[in-house]
This record gives C-alpha cells, structure tokens and sequence, in this order.
C-alpha cells in the first residue's frame, strides 16, 4: 500500500485495538494491510445512527460536513492522552486523505492508512514465539514501529530493513526483569493465600521444604506437599485440590 503521491496526505494521529487478528478501530472495524481504510457512513435513510438523529446526505459524499462518518484522527498525540486513549495498545501516526473535514481538534477523512505505530512495551507477549506472531500483525502494513516506556520511544521495527538493534535489546532486557518478576512471585512464602479448592482460601502459615501448612479461616491447619499447590495464570493466585492437603488440625 502506497498513499497517493499525486495529493499531500495529511499526517493525524489515533488509537487500535490490538489483538492476535491484527488492528481495529476503536468501534471494532478491522485495518488491512496494504489496503487504505475508507470511510462509510451508517446513517440509515432516516439519518439515525444508534437512536441519534443525523442528517442524511449523498452516499457519495464522504464525510459529510452534515453528518459524523468518515475516518478519525486527531491533531496531536496529547489530544489522544487527553480522551483516556492512552489505555490502549497501539496508537500512532496516521495517513489521511480524499475528502477531509477539518475540526477543532483533528479530521474526519474519506480515506486513511497508518504512517507510524507506536507499541506500549507491557502489551508486548512475553515468549519469543507469541512476539513473532503477534508483531507479524503490524510489520505487514509496512511501517516503521516503535516501543514506547515512561514517555521514551525505542526503535523496534524500520521498514525495508527489519528488525531494530536497540529495540531486540530492549525486549531481551525487558523479557529478563520479567523472568526475574516472575520467578520472584512464584516462591511461595508466609503470608501468601492459598485457593484450597472445595474449601476456602487458606493463608501460609510455614513454608517447610517440599511441604507448606496452611491456615483455613476456621483455623484448621492443612498439610500440603508444595508440588501440589500451583499458580492459576488466569486467576493470578495459588491453588490446591482440597484431596491433595492432608493431616489437619485444630489450632490451639
């Protein structure tokens, strides 16, 4: 995909939803590589979209100054911080040509295609397996990517030439404090809550080489091989089957 050289694009600046798929929009319309994005309009022929009342213009005529359709980009990339996009994933640099209608704070335009992304470094997987595939989804549109942290920008992808140097060195940095984290959260210790399944959650009382006790909310001490008790990723907690803990005992 290349913009038209017959026109001057303007540059504008907006936000995607990131996933395994690829690059949405913020109301779910999907980006295509090598493909520009052209406004449509959802008005209906009485001019509502979602209840509100629009006013209706030719089909062809997008975006229409009467109506909200077209593509979005802002002026500045504060102004995106500003509306709370900050949150997602992936925001940057963005074509937009055809028709444009200018406003306050950026434009609506007839057509559009990413000029420059700008990826949050914590919305990076962590296996190399899972970065291939999911950074597989943005290096297609042929722009150069960035990394960004704590307001910095580290050069990750240059189009025409691949990966960046300092951007594969930020990921092994960043992949090696993580391991670290990681590593950290999963030794178990005093004072940690234990999901014992069936019953209720436990708090660690000693923590004994391959065995840990537990203490129950009614006091009740359980033994449990530590083996036995493991992480749950998607409930980010430890847990047991309540047939793995044994021998248990009233507290004095």
């Amino acid at each position: 995909m290349t913009v038209p050289d017959y026109i001057s694009p303007i540059v504008g600046y907006r936000v995607w939803q990131w996933d395994a798929t690829g690059l949405r929009s913020l109301n779910g319309e999907k980006w295509s590589a090598h493909q520009s994005l052209s406004a449509v309009c959802r008005a209906d022929a009485c001019g509502s979209i979602a209840g509100l009342s629009k006013a209706t213009h030719n089909p062809a005529e997008l975006p229409s100054l009467s109506c909200t359709c077209g593509v979005y980009a802002a002026r500045t990339m504060e102004h995106l911080r500003e509306c709370g996009y900050k949150r997602f994933g992936v925001r940057g640099e963005v074509f937009l040509w055809g028709k444009v209608v200018e406003h306050e704070r950026g434009w609506r335009a007839e057509f559009a295609y990413p000029k420059t992304l700008f990826v949050a470094a914590d919305t990076i997987p962590f296996s190399l397996l899972e970065i291939n595939a999911r950074l597989a989804t943005l290096t297609e549109f042929g722009t150069d990517i960035f990394l960004v942290h704590d307001g910095e920008r580290v050069a990750l992808w240059k189009h025409g030439s691949g990966f960046d140097g300092a951007g594969l060195d930020y990921l092994i940095k960043t992949r090696k404090e993580f391991y670290v984290r990681r590593q950290k959260d999963r030794t178990l210790k005093r004072g940690d809550r234990v999901a014992v399944l069936g019953h209720s959650i436990a708090v660690v009382e000693e923590v004994d080489g391959k065995e840990v006790h537990v203490v129950l909310g009614s006091r009740r001490v359980l033994r449990i091989a530590r083996k036995e008790i493991v992480v749950n990723e998607q409930n980010n907690r430890w847990e047991c089957e309540a047939t793995k803990a044994r021998g248990y005992q009233v507290c004095e």
